[in-house]
């Protein structure tokens, strides 16, 4: 498997094969069962070897690409949109697909990557704030990007990017800044260290300033250890 190229193989799951029922005695076949759902056409119950998914999913990617989905023979092409995991050990539980059709717009997610950091002359005395991990963005099934880049090597403390910095592939938009509400928010910053002051002072205390039981209670414990 490449890492601009997924393809998965799946078997149909016929009415009898649904529910949670159906589900748990698919997982104990090592089977996750899972659903392609959109493009103007019925939903599709579908069952996928759980190993061949676990492998799939190492690749960041997977998440951002156009997905080949064989079923029984039958291709379908399809984005990745929700993945249940076992809130405990990790392993995938069930996964949602929606199939792309060619020429029109999808929403998708796509990761984040930070480069430069070595190279920020801010990093020298501040900290790199990442804010974000992943950005909606919007385009057309061949113009999804694996990911969108942002180079921080220039950044000195007090600087800062938003989303409109993003440079973006063409054909490609962020969702949050095409809402009539949208926020231009900030995407990472180069704050300054943060340092706790030390009072010097603390530690010289003048005898008047400590109340007097404090005073006695040092006394007795004193004389307490003389009569031992």
């Amino acid at each position: 498997m490449s890492n601009n190229h997924f393809e998965l193989n799946a078997t149909d799951r016929s009415a009898d094969l649904q529910g949670k029922g159906a589900s748990r005695r698919l997982r104990k076949q090592n089977l996750v069962p899972a659903i392609i759902y959109g493009g103007g056409e019925q939903p599709t119950a579908i069952s996928i070897k759980i190993n061949e998914l676990v492998k799939a999913l190492e690749f960041e990617a997977f998440f951002s690409h156009i997905l080949t989905i064989n079923v029984d023979g039958t291709e379908h092409q399809a984005v990745i949109k929700d993945l249940q995991r076992h809130p405990a050990k990790g392993f995938p539980m069930h996964a949602d697909f929606q199939r792309v059709v060619k020429g029109q717009k999808i929403h998708m997610n796509v990761p984040v990557h930070f480069v430069g950091r070595e190279e920020a002359p801010g990093t020298a005395a501040g900290v790199l704030s990442t804010l974000v991990s992943d950005i909606e963005v919007i385009c057309l099934p061949s113009q999804l990007p694996e990911y969108l880049e942002v180079d921080v090597s220039g950044m000195e403390i007090g600087d800062l990017f938003r989303l409109s910095d993003i440079k973006l592939p063409e054909g490609v938009v962020i969702h949050e800044l095409e809402l009539e509400d949208g926020h231009d928010r900030t995407i990472v910053n180069m704050q300054p260290p943060t340092v706790e002051e030390v009072d010097e002072d603390a530690d010289d205390v003048d005898a008047d300033e400590v109340p007097a039981t404090e005073q006695n209670d040092g006394a007795d414990a004193e004389e307490s250890n003389d009569d031992e």
